[in-house]
């Protein structure tokens, strides 16, 4: 059994399992995309509960109903059915692989932070990062196209590769995504190797270009999106106020129209390749989500390993 899990078991109680805590069950439910206020909120029900039954360990049936009266009829069973999928996750022995891809300024970074620190995950990349490095090795006359941001790489195509059929900026963030992808892929290998999880984000994981077919892992791929421009032209102004100007905001809002192209072209490709696409409509919804795909995933994964393991006994 390797030691990197994710998060410890369910902490239910009794002689069996984990001894009942409030504040792990917390962190477990909120794991199954559940805001930290509302997973807070049910496991001080589920305290309460225990202390005044008398009892050492909690029921997930009984966990069920205090649910529905906390989080309501909808909400209540939604995150105790990925609770029990969140029980199918830890007993899988493999390393997990989100990848969170979507056009520049959609909030994939702060989505991507918060599903890691959800599911107990340490690495956490950016395929940004992984072109800055590479920009270090190979210079512009070399690999002109990871020199530019995504939505100006069509700045470094040559004249002939610019009157070649299609979209220049297109043309220039797919060769550029191309170029980042080597990089990418050498990341998760590693990571796989030592059996470690990851999660990666960034522009460059297009949908049909990236490998997801990978033995002995859970990979979980999406890509976040906004729909509404005057939406999406806000998170500039936002991530500007949180940086202090770290960023040239008037770039990114003068590149708004490029940036939009690349999320419509990276959605096409989404949907062809029958990746989720999540619409950022805010940091919870966005995070369950994902956090949703990945415990689907994980109960598709358990089920498919539980007939082997019956057939071996």
């Amino acid at each position: 059994m390797s030691d990197r899990r994710y998060l410890a078991p369910l902490p239910l109680g009794g002689e069996d399992g984990a001894p009942w805590s409030k504040g792990l069950m917390a962190r477990a439910l909120a794991a199954t995309g559940l805001s930290m206020t509302r997973a807070y909120e049910l496991a001080r029900r589920a305290d309460a509960d225990l202390r005044d039954s008398g009892l050492d360990r909690l029921d997930l049936d009984r966990l069920a109903d205090l649910a529905s009266d906390v989080l309501g009829e909808e909400e209540g069973p939604r995150t105790i059915r990925r609770l029990r999928r969140l029980e199918a996750l830890q007993e899988l022995d493999i390393p997990i692989v989100v990848l969170v891809g979507g056009a520049t300024g959609t909030g994939k970074s702060t989505i991507a932070t918060e599903v890691a620190h959800r599911l107990g995950i340490t690495r956490l990349a950016s395929t940004d990062f992984i072109r800055q490095t590479m920009r270090a090795f190979f210079s512009r006359e070399l690999m002109p196209s990871v020199h530019y941001s995504s939505f100006e790489a069509g700045l470094g195509l040559t004249k002939a590769e610019e009157d070649e059929a299609g979209d220049p900026m297109l043309l220039g963030f797919l060769e550029q995504t191309r170029r980042v992808l080597v990089g990418v892929e050498a990341a998760v290998d590693r990571s796989l190797t030592e059996r470690w999880s990851m999660v990666l984000e960034g522009v460059h994981l297009v949908p049909g270009m990236i490998r997801t077919d990978r033995e002995n892992a859970l990979v979980v791929h999406c890509v976040i999106a906004i729909s509404d421009e005057t939406v999406h032209r806000s998170h500039f102004w936002v991530r500007d106020g949180a940086t202090e100007g770290l960023r040239p905001l008037d770039k990114y809002l003068e590149g708004l129209p490029e940036i939009r192209a690349i999320q419509d072209a990276v959605v096409a490709r989404a949907e062809r390749a029958d990746v989720p696409v999540i619409e950022n409509t805010g940091l919870d919804a966005s995070v369950g989500a994902i956090l949703d795909l990945v415990l689907t995933r994980a109960d598709q994964l358990a089920r498919a390993e539980r007939p082997s393991a019956a057939s071996r006994g």
